[in-house]
C-alpha cells in the first residue's frame, strides 16, 4: 500500500485538484483500482460537486483497464470513505470482447464512452429498473442521453455467463451490472452523483462512427 500512497500523493501534487487523503483513504478499501482511474474520478467529484452539478456525495468509478470477468465498478461513499458496492459491469459490444479498447460518444457506435457522467433519476424501462447518467464532457460523452445511455442490470452480467464465455456479455453502450444488485446499486447512486469511466490515455481509441442506442446487447 505504501507504493500506491506514494503515487496518489505525486498525483495530487501535480494537479493541486484532488483531496489526496480521501483517494488514500479509498484505495485502502479498493484492492485493485487503478490510482489514476480514482484520481481522475475525485477530481471530476470535486469540480462537478463545486459547481452544484453533483450534490450528493456517492462516486462510482468504471476502470476499464481491467477484464470485464473481473469486478472493476467500485461506489464509493465519500463521507464514510467506504466502498458500498464494488460489481461486475459490462461493457459495449463494440467497444472489446474481455477487455475495453474502442470508445466512442458517437449514435449508433455500441461503444462505451469514457468521462464523467452526473446521474439523474431513476425510472423503469426496456431494460428494467435503470438511471439516467448525463454525460458532462463534450465529445467525450456528452451524447449520452441522446444515445440512451443508462446504467441498469443485465441477465448477462455474472460469474457465470463470464466463466462460460471468457467475458461478460456486452451491451449496446450502457454499463450494465447484474440483476441482482441493480436496484440497490441505482437506489445509492441516482439524483446527482458521479459516475466515472476511466481508462488509461494512452493506448484507448475514442472511435468516431456508428452509434449507441445505449438499450442492451446480447450476450453473445
Amino acid at each position: 500500500m505504501g507504493a500506491i500512497v506514494a503515487v496518489m500523493l505525486a498525483l495530487a501534487a501535480s494537479t493541486g485538484l484532488a483531496d489526496a487523503g480521501l483517494e488514500t483513504a479509498l484505495l485502502r478499501e479498493a484492492d485493485g483500482l487503478h490510482p489514476e482511474a480514482l484520481h481522475a474520478a475525485v477530481a471530476s467529484w470535486e469540480r462537478l460537486s463545486a459547481q452544484g452539478d453533483a450534490p450528493r456525495p456517492v462516486l462510482s468509478v468504471i476502470d476499464y483497464a481491467l477484464p470485464s470477468t473481473t469486478r472493476r465498478l467500485w461506489v464509493f461513499d465519500l463521507v464514510s470513505r467506504r466502498v458500498l458496492f464494488h460489481e461486475l459491469v459490462a461493457h459495449g459490444r463494440n467497444t472489446g470482447d474481455d477487455r475495453a479498447a474502442f470508445f466512442s460518444n458517437e449514435e449508433g457506435s455500441l461503444m462505451s464512452s469514457l468521462g464523467a457522467f452526473v446521474t439523474g433519476a431513476s425510472y423503469v424501462g426496456r431494460n428494467g429498473y435503470s438511471v439516467v447518467l448525463c454525460g458532462t464532457e463534450p465529445r467525450v460523452n456528452d451524447n449520452a442521453e441522446a444515445r440512451g445511455i443508462v446504467l441498469h442490470g443485465a441477465p448477462y452480467v455474472s460469474d457465470e455467463v463470464a466463466r462460460a464465455l471468457g467475458r461478460l456479455g456486452r451491451s449496446f453502450g450502457c454499463p450494465a451490472v447484474r440483476l441482482e444488485v441493480a436496484r440497490a446499486l441505482i437506489d445509492a447512486i441516482k439524483d446527482g452523483s458521479v459516475l466515472y469511466a476511466w481508462f488509461p490515455a494512452t493506448g484507448a481509441s475514442a472511435a468516431s462512427g456508428a452509434s449507441g442506442a445505449g438499450f442492451s446487447g446480447s450476450s453473445r
